[in-house]
């Protein structure tokens, strides 16, 4: 219930936000004397061993119980205690692209860590509920790695990809780029709110970085979702060796420098030889300056006949008029699989400034149960949803908030005829500023355009239109950076060969 106008409601915060702000502080006593990235990847770890199922162990094997036993007590034995079991517990990644012993996995508690370390284990020994205290980590541990394009997807954004994509019990889903994966277990949660039993789906997730990696399985564990999470890797590098029913994805935005060859050096400038033969792009190999056209084609590949996939896109993707993005957008049309483009709003995507976009493919728009009842081949919906955004209470940070995932959501559902809630499904019509249903024929007379702010356009006005020619600028100036970045690689080869 909401407090009256001009009174403050006062409650009594729950037993999880009261645990959550307990541990909070033990967390912050801990990252004074050790960094906050490690110190929330230790917590993440503690988390873990509380909660994962494991077999039968040997006896002499450090247990959580055994953990919770640990005096209390200023010397290093709860150190010791600590690392000893995340040592023998935590998930094993093996990381290919490090030498032996070179990177450890496990946050060593340095001196000085004692007290806030006995106090995280037995406040997490007190909860029954571990699940908000694991999402604030991610969220944590997000925000201290955006500065490396290495964040997690939001949990509203999350709910509005693997919503869009629609998954069923049984079906294959796959993100090439997993993170914490968080897409796969919102996959697992949609499908078990609608079945009311654990899922028979399989969901596998792929990452880059091997403390990454582990977090990801970190994650899946301790909510007791079974995954595949093979050992790190680059997706980009081979074709997907088994088609998907679903993939979902949030690759860093404007990617450069890809390189699929093994050993390859993906930094200086230098970028290898000439892209080898690769199914995945059976008429022109994608450009090395940027791994935008790799990703959309990589994700297309792994789709079975009947798959979808539901990805982020940078806004230049969408509307550059260069030679190499208009003919991947004229091949996707061609092939007719796009089916959705949504603009979003700025900043509620992860920690990048730059505008995007959410793409959904999808390679059957005929009517069939559980997509929709309507015909939708030859046609594309866009959606613009750039100011469905709502402010992040005592922040500036924005969000789309679950009125507005709810809303893009009802939208595309409407215009595939796909009932919500049991209900008669609502019927479509475009609304203007929010969304319009296109034919293939006008978008390929627009230069293949994908940008949904052009189809679904704000009704005209000064501020509206100064909005406009803000945004063809951006798009102007990130046209030219890309053409300079080409030009550089061009130039580095060249001087390779004298």
């Amino acid at each position: 219930m909401e407090a009256p106008r001009g009174h403050v409601q006062t409650t009594h915060p729950s037993l999880p936000d009261q645990m959550l702000v307990k541990v909070r502080h033990h967390l912050a006593q801990l990252s004074r004397v050790m960094s906050g990235t490690d110190a929330t990847r230790l917590l993440i770890g503690l988390l873990y061993l509380s909660r994962a199922t494991r077999p039968a162990l040997a006896p002499g094997v450090p247990t959580w119980s055994w953990l919770l036993s640990q005096p209390t007590g200023r010397g290093p034995e709860i150190r010791a205690a600590v690392t000893k079991c995340l040592v023998h517990h935590l998930p094993a990644i093996e990381d290919p692209f490090a030498e032996a012993s070179a990177v450890s996995l496990v946050p060593v508690p340095p001196p000085g860590s004692e007290g806030p370390l006995h106090a995280l284990v037995q406040a997490i020994g007190s909860t029954q509920q571990v699940g908000p205290l694991l999402d604030q980590c991610l969220r944590d541990l997000s925000s201290a790695q955006a500065d490396g394009s290495n964040y997690f997807t939001p949990a509203d954004m999350a709910r509005l990809m693997v919503g869009a994509a629609v998954p069923h019990d049984g079906h294959r889903v796959l993100d090439p780029v997993c993170g914490s994966g968080g897409l796969l277990v919102e996959s697992h949660h949609y499908v078990r709110e609608r079945v009311g039993l654990n899922p028979t789906m399989s969901l596998r997730g792929r990452e880059l970085h091997a403390p990454t990696s582990q977090v990801a399985r970190i994650n899946l564990s301790v909510r007791g979702i079974e995954a595949d999470i093979p050992p790190p890797g680059d997706s980009l590098a081979h074709p997907e060796p088994e088609p998907y029913d679903i993939v979902l994805a949030n690759p860093s935005l404007n990617q450069r420098d890809w390189t699929p060859e093994e050993g390859t050096r993906r930094h200086g400038g230098r970028t290898g030889p000439p892209v080898p033969p690769d199914p995945r792009w059976p008429e022109e190999a994608p450009p090395r300056s940027s791994a935008d056209a790799a990703w959309i084609q990589h994700i297309v590949h792994a789709l079975a006949p009947g798959g979808r996939a539901v990805f982020l896109m940078a806004d230049r993707v969408a509307a550059s008029r260069q030679a190499m993005p208009k003919r991947l957008r004229e091949r996707l049309l061609r092939g007719d699989l796009m089916e959705c483009v949504i603009a979003l709003p700025l900043r509620v995507y992860g920690h990048s400034q730059a505008p995007a976009c959410l793409w959904v493919v999808n390679k059957d728009k005929t009517a069939r149960p559980g997509w929709g009842a309507l015909d939708r081949r030859g046609q594309v919906l866009f959606i613009n949803a750039r100011r469905a955004f709502e402010q992040v209470p005592r922040s500036r940070a924005r969000r789309l908030g679950d009125k507005n995932t709810a809303l893009i959501l009802s939208t595309l559902a409407a215009w595939r005829g796909l009932p919500a809630n049991g209900a008669a499904a609502t019927p479509y019509s475009d609304a203007a500023g929010w969304s319009r249903s296109c034919s293939a024929k006008e978008i390929a007379d627009r230069e293949y355009s994908l940008m949904p702010t052009s189809y679904a356009a704000e009704p005209p006005g000064p501020e509206q239109d100064t909005r406009n020619r803000i945004d063809e600028l951006k798009l102007e100036l990130a046209e030219q950076f890309d053409q300079m970045h080409a030009l550089e690689l061009r130039l580095l080869d060249a001087l390779d060969e004298i």
